[in-house]
């Protein structure tokens, strides 16, 4: 397992995490499969922390909260999204044109938020790190998802997809 692997937006140097006004407009969460070594605050009941392999614990029933890590890392955790059977929320950059959103979000998606602007994600300490350097958007896995969604209070715009 790479060092990179099961991290939030990990460049090898740097963690974003996600910053917590998202999980308290968005929760609670039942599990958490991509938790950095350090997490200053609760994503899900249950956060799987690397090095433990989120995508081998039992998701069944389970409503999860998804930052996947960036970049190659990513598919597996989308793939696993497009396919679980407890609904869900995930937070990926809004590049619609990528194979990642054509193959994993587009086709199961059940509604996405994109954000308005970009997203500031935190350090693994708490404090503001930097901003994205790319749009955000927020999927949601079923109609319970997306109800948070539209109720979050979180701005941009809605779509629903199914």
């Amino acid at each position: 397992m790479n060092k990179s692997y099961n991290m939030n937006i990990d460049t090898g140097e740097k963690t974003w995490l996600t910053p917590p006004h998202i999980i308290e407009a968005l929760g609670p969460f039942d599990l958490d499969p991509c938790c950095p070594p350090t997490m200053p605050w609760r994503t899900a009941t249950r956060m799987v922390h690397w090095p433990e392999d989120g995508l081998k614990v039992d998701w069944t029933g389970k409503r999860v909260w998804c930052n996947p890590p960036y970049e190659r890392d990513a598919m597996p955790f989308l793939g696993r999204m497009a396919v679980h059977d407890g609904g869900g929320i995930l937070l990926i950059f809004a590049r619609t044109d990528t194979s990642a959103w054509q193959d994993c979000i587009s086709p199961y998606a059940y509604g996405i938020l994109f954000l308005r602007g970009r997203l500031r994600f935190c350090r693994p300490d708490g404090t503001p790190g930097e901003t994205a350097t790319a749009p955000s958007a927020l999927v949601a896995y079923s109609e319970r998802d997306f109800a948070r969604l539209r109720e979050s209070g979180l701005r941009g715009t809605f779509l629903r997809v199914s």
